[in-house]
């Protein structure tokens, strides 16, 4: 049975950092490009960050270029989401997925497995 599972949400201040994980089972994860998305109440849900089966190659979406790190521990099936100086308008239900694209890639149509999410609030 095919699992993913977000964990390390929570609540944090503006200029904040939160660090985000994924645990993967049932599937063979070291084959599988990964990504993460997010979707705030009232939007579609939209990309955050991809990466490589191999972690050699990454993307990310503009507005989190250079705030958000994407990365990826094959051995233990682990991705995760470092994301430092968060803004207000970070504020959304974060989603890891999993992909059999052998490229990187933005679309969401584009995942075959999905995780619960896990939210993530930025607050004063």
């Amino acid at each position: 049975q095919v699992k993913l599972v977000e964990s390390g949400g929570g609540l944090v201040q503006p200029g904040g950092s939160l660090r985000l994980s994924c645990g993967a089972s049932g599937f063979a994860f070291s084959s599988y490009s990964m990504g993460w998305f997010r979707q705030a109440p009232g939007k579609e849900r939209e990309f955050v960050a991809a990466i490589s089966w191999s972690g050699g190659s990454t993307n990310y979406a503009d507005s989190v270029k250079g705030r958000f790190t994407i990365s990826r521990d094959n051995a233990k099936n682990m991705m995760y989401l470092q994301m430092n100086s968060l803004k207000p308008e970070d504020t959304a239900v974060y989603y890891c997925a999993a992909t059999r694209s052998i490229v990187v890639v933005t679309a969401t149509r584009a995942y075959d497995y999905w995780g619960q999410g896990t939210q993530v609030t930025v607050s004063s």
